[in-house]
């Protein structure tokens, strides 16, 4: 091969990192500025344990105006509650991979953090470290993982809207609220109605916008990976080694 030609072809490490980068691209899983990331939008499981200034309140019995701390807004008022609905049609065969929601088990993020096993869909953004990364983005097919749901033949999720994107508290993790509302959700129509297409910002960064963000940030950072890119990986490696410890431990030790 001539010099001419060597210089054209990208090195060994090269390769692997596109392949890698290309790999982590489809599962959704990229580096970028702050964006919307739909993915099965941000919703909890029905039953799910959400902190209200008067306690802990599953979240299909909250109503809007009740009031809810979060990260960066102090207590806030809800704006709005949407829900829907996946029907599982063949009860004999298992629900599609992306249908089923990433359950993350109780301290699977921290001692007692959640502080019981919390469903959310993929695409659901928790606040770890100073930035939003969806949950999809955390499987480690231990602590956290996509929940069969075989006893279920419906699964109901919900979504709560504030004036503005912030963090609530889900089963005491910390989890995005409602980034906006269109026109597919169930129940939508009333709060467009009243308020229209709003554009809320995220509230923090978000790691994990899809495969265009993914390409975009691994080829500008083949050589030198984004500090976004670094932190997801210092995110994933610390609850890795995490699950890894709890494994080690007694169901009880978990929290």
């Amino acid at each position: 091969m001539s010099q001419a030609d060597r210089a054209k072809t990208p090195p060994k490490a090269m390769t692997r990192r596109m392949i890698f980068a290309a790999a982590a691209a489809l599962a959704g899983c990229g580096v970028g500025p702050a964006r919307a990331y739909y993915h099965g939008k941000n919703c909890f499981l029905k039953g799910t344990g959400i902190a209200t200034l008067t306690g802990v309140r599953r979240i299909e019995d909250l109503s809007v105006g009740d009031i809810v701390p979060t990260a960066f807004g102090g207590a806030r008022p809800i704006e709005w509650i949407g829900r829907f609905r996946r029907t599982r049609r063949d009860a004999s065969r298992p629900w599609d991979q992306h249908a089923r929601p990433v359950r993350i088990a109780r301290g699977a993020l921290a001692p007692n953090v959640p502080s019981a096993d919390l469903f959310v869909t993929g695409g659901h953004a928790l606040l770890i470290d100073g930035v939003l990364i969806p949950a999809e983005c955390l499987i480690n097919d231990t602590t956290i993982s996509r929940y069969p749901a075989h006893e279920h033949d419906e699964l109901e999720f919900f979504h709560i809207k504030l004036d503005s994107h912030d963090v609530i508290y889900a089963e005491g993790a910390p989890c995005e609220s409602l980034l906006r509302v269109d026109e597919t959700m169930s129940n939508a129509s009333s709060y467009l109605r009243e308020h229209g297409q709003t554009r809320d910002e995220h509230c923090a960064p978000i790691v994990g916008n899809g495969l265009r963000a993914q390409i975009k940030t691994e080829v500008k950072g083949l050589l030198s990976p984004s500090r976004g890119e670094r932190q997801l990986d210092l995110v994933r490696a610390r609850l890795d080694a995490r699950a890894a410890a709890l494994a080690a431990q007694l169901p009880e030790a978990v929290a």
